[in-house]
This record gives structure tokens, C-alpha cells and sequence, in this order.
């Protein structure tokens, strides 16, 4: 049996956390003694240490903060069979958005070494957005975060060459991958005299950049996020297989 304060001090956070983590039900409503202190079990400490494990990397593009979410809600429903099933198809879907991120990095390094574009043809902003599937507004972002340089015809209208076009495919990749504007603009400012590799670049934001989100280390962010799923799962694993009389006992 714990008090709050031996609670807090072996997950590594503050006694309020645990309160808030009971009140969000990420961990089971804990009994009191006649005093009023609160008096947590074994399994209060093990769901703690899955929430701490799940959310001390966390992920925000798609829907994976929520699907982490979920998990810690199970768990602190102790439906840990539930939570094991979640765990499992969170490190997939990890695991999908690491393959997707790598191979984005794989399509830069293509482009870089193909030679100069060939071909005269040029579009405007909505044939290019239409060409590429994306929206007008998603190709002023770019151009006004920096990532790209349109030239322009004389009555002040973009013109889009074959260069842009396969440039612009190389943004909406390395963004269909979730990588931040910051982590592409990087890659392009020291492209041309680059001494490391395009994921190295991609995952390794510079001294400059005041603030940093884990999408400007985006391979790193999904690698340990894979790794602490990973222990979560290990975690509800070993007391999914304890027999009954000694899960009993934990709580």
C-alpha cells in the first residue's frame, strides 16, 4: 500500500499528478482510510506507470495521441485485456508512421540526385494544387513558411516551372509523413551543403530554432514512443498473466 507521496516519487512526478491522473480516470478510484488519505494499491501503480509510459513521448499528428489516450482509459477501468488489445494496435500503427516517415526521407534523397528537370511547362497555383492533390491555401503555407520560392511573371502572378511542381511533391510527402514545416525548412536551408543524411537533417533541429515540437525530430519522437508502448505492453502482459489469486492481492 502507498500514500500519495511514495506514489508520486516511484513514477517520477508530482503528488498532484496522481490526484488529477484519479480524477481523469487514468488510474481506479482509491480508497481512504477514516483520515481522508488516500491509500493506492499495486495496480494503482502499475496503471500509473502505463500512463507515464504512453504519455511521456507523445505523438500528436493523426489520431495517436487519442489511441493513447484510450489505452490509459482501459487500464484505469482495469480492463486490462482491453488495454493489451489497444497497446498492440497502437505499436502497429507506430510502427506504420515510422515505415511512412522513412520512406519520405527515401524520396528526398531520390530527388536529390536526379539530374535538372527537364521540360518548358508551366501552371499556375490551381493547376498545381489540382495536380498534386492538395489545396491552394496548403501551397501558400509552404511558400509563406519559406520552403519554397515561386517566380513570378510581370503582372505580379506565380508561375509554377516542372522545378517547382517536383519540389512541391517532395513537400507533400515529407507532410503526407507528418514531418513539421520546421524539420522540411531545415532540410532545404542546408541541403546543398549537407554532411548527413536526409533523416539525420529531417531529426535534428538546430541551435536556432526556439521551439521545438516532437514532429522537428519526428523518427526519434515515433522510435521511443514504439519503445515505451512497447514496455506498457510488457507491463500488462506480465499481470494478465498472474493467476487470479495473486492479481487479487495487488489491489
Amino acid at each position: 500500500m502507498y500514500r500519495t507521496k511514495e506514489m508520486a516519487q516511484l513514477v517520477s512526478v508530482h503528488p498532484n499528478t496522481v490526484r488529477i491522473y484519479e480524477d481523469w480516470g487514468y488510474i481506479s478510484p482509491v480508497p481512504r482510510k477514516e483520515n481522508g488519505y488516500r491509500i493506492y494499491s499495486d495496480v494503482h501503480l502499475l496503471q500509473m506507470k502505463i500512463a507515464r509510459l504512453l504519455f511521456t513521448c507523445e505523438i500528436v499528428q493523426g489520431d495517436m495521441r487519442n489511441r493513447a489516450r484510450q489505452i490509459v482509459y482501459a487500464s484505469g477501468k482495469e480492463d486490462f485485456q482491453g488495454a493489451l488489445q489497444l497497446t498492440t494496435q497502437y505499436i502497429s500503427h507506430l510502427e506504420t508512421e515510422y515505415h511512412h516517415a522513412v520512406k519520405a526521407a527515401d524520396v528526398v534523397e531520390k530527388w536529390l540526385r536526379k539530374e535538372s528537370v527537364q521540360g518548358n511547362q508551366t501552371y499556375s497555383r490551381k493547376e498545381v494544387a489540382k495536380l498534386l492533390s492538395v489545396t491552394s491555401e496548403a501551397l501558400r503555407n509552404w511558400e509563406r513558411n519559406g520552403l519554397i520560392s515561386v517566380p513570378r511573371l510581370e503582372n505580379g502572378f506565380r508561375v509554377y516551372g516542372e522545378k517547382e511542381v517536383e519540389q512541391l511533391r517532395v513537400i507533400r510527402s515529407l507532410r503526407q509523413a507528418h514531418y513539421s514545416l520546421n524539420a522540411i525548412l531545415r532540410l532545404f536551408s542546408t541541403i546543398k551543403h549537407r554532411g548527413s543524411t536526409v533523416i539525420e537533417i529531417l531529426d535534428t533541429p538546430s541551435e536556432s530554432e526556439d521551439i521545438v515540437s516532437v514532429t522537428d525530430r519526428l523518427i526519434t519522437s515515433l522510435t521511443l514512443a514504439i519503445t515505451y508502448a512497447d514496455d506498457a505492453k510488457k507491463l500488462l502482459v506480465g499481470y494478465l498473466k498472474m493467476d487470479k489469486t495473486t492479481a487479487k492481492r495487488l489491489k
